[in-house]
């Protein structure tokens, strides 16, 4: 079974269990990891057995994966941002954007009613906006907490602007399996990634310390990253996070973004 996830530190906490083999299991598991946009595409063309997946992306496959109860990462209180030089209107700049098919790019599309998208890796892109490069660049993973260090401001919370929409948590990203994958395997594949979420939550320096051979950032501030987004909605989905993306495609496809997909999740 082909698993796959990104190399980001809260990725890399939770399945560090996994990955290790402090979760014993029958299944034979084989770890592939890459940027989260590049797990996008790939999953749209079936070639992972379970992969982490942006939310957004879900939309485009889920006559093909099951979404797992598991894993999931979801802001409540923060999320991405988009940041400049200086506080400027968005509306019809240049902003860098980590992915077409990330969770960030939809909210922003919901957010703003025209700009001009410029598509460069996640870690281009503070310092993409501090050269000039772009105009503003929206910003995932620990840049949200880095990038005052780069000499710039935030100029929209995404989440506060979904939480002022919708009163809901903002789901970002989920882990997804192959509806192929015979039932039982699944429900397998679904206790041993609940049980490395489990286990990174009660032995954080542990986790941690793995996490850290993938981070590009100091341990403290990985640290305050990985457990924003590995927490309560990691473990187990809760119905509040089954509504607020249920709430994105249906606010989505309102917008004429996208046609909203049936969601199937796996508890």
């Amino acid at each position: 079974m082909i698993v796959a996830h990104t190399p980001d530190v809260d990725d890399a906490f939770m399945f560090y269990a996994m990955t290790v083999g402090k979760i014993p299991t029958r299944l034979k598991i084989e770890h592939f990891i890459e940027d989260i946009e590049t797990l996008n595409k790939m999953a749209f063309e079936c070639m992972l057995d379970v992969t982490a997946l942006s939310v957004h992306a879900y939309a485009y496959i889920s006559d093909k994966y099951k979404i797992l109860s598991s894993g999931s990462s979801v802001g409540d209180g923060y999320g991405p941002i988009v940041v400049s030089r200086e506080n400027i209107d968005l509306e019809g700049k240049s902003i860098a954007i980590p992915g077409r098919f990330t969770t960030a790019n939809l909210i922003l599309k919901l957010a703003l009613d025209k700009f001009k998208p410029v598509e460069m890796k996640f870690d281009e892109i503070l310092d993409a906006v501090r050269r000039g490069v772009v105009d503003a660049g929206l910003v995932i993973h620990e840049g949200q907490i880095t990038f005052e260090s780069y000499g710039l401001v935030k100029v929209l919370d995404l989440w506060e602007f979904w939480n002022d929409l919708t009163g809901l948590p903002l789901p970002l990203g989920v882990n997804v399996i192959r509806k192929h994958i015979p039932r039982e395997d699944q429900g397998e594949f679904l206790r041993v990634m609940r049980e490395s979420v489990v286990y990174a939550l009660e032995n954080v320096d542990e986790a941690l310390d793995y996490a850290m051979r993938y981070s590009r950032i100091e341990r403290n501030v990985a640290r305050r990253f990985a457990l924003m987004y590995v927490n309560e909605y990691t473990v187990e989905m809760p119905p509040k996070v089954l509504r607020a993306i249920e709430k994105l495609f249906e606010i989505a496809e309102e917008r004429g973004i996208l046609k909203k997909p049936k969601l199937d999740v796996l508890f």
